[in-house]
């Protein structure tokens, strides 16, 4: 019985949250956590893998970003750990 009302309660929350969120997309506001890549950042980050100069750290140190966020940006593969080349012939 408890379960049941806890589960229900739930449910009304969710629905409650899923409206709000609906409400504040049509008022022209979005959730999420801002980016730290502008576009002159990018173009930055951009001109600085071309060059061949800089590696990834480098990069990421100058534009007061993240290793992670560079490769994102960039599109770049990233090694996983435990793969190796001879695993994937």
């Amino acid at each position: 019985m408890i379960a049941s009302l806890a589960q229900f309660e739930k449910e009304l929350i969710r629905e409650r949250t899923m409206a709000g969120l609906a409400a504040a997309r049509a008022r022209g506001r979005v959730g999420g956590r801002p980016t730290v890549w502008i576009q002159d950042k990018l173009r930055t980050a951009r001109a600085m893998r071309d060059s061949g100069d800089y590696d990834v750290t480098a990069i990421a140190r100058v534009l007061g970003v993240s290793r992670a966020s560079v490769y994102r940006a960039l599109g770049l593969p990233t090694l996983e750990l435990g793969s190796s080349e001879s695993e994937s012939a």
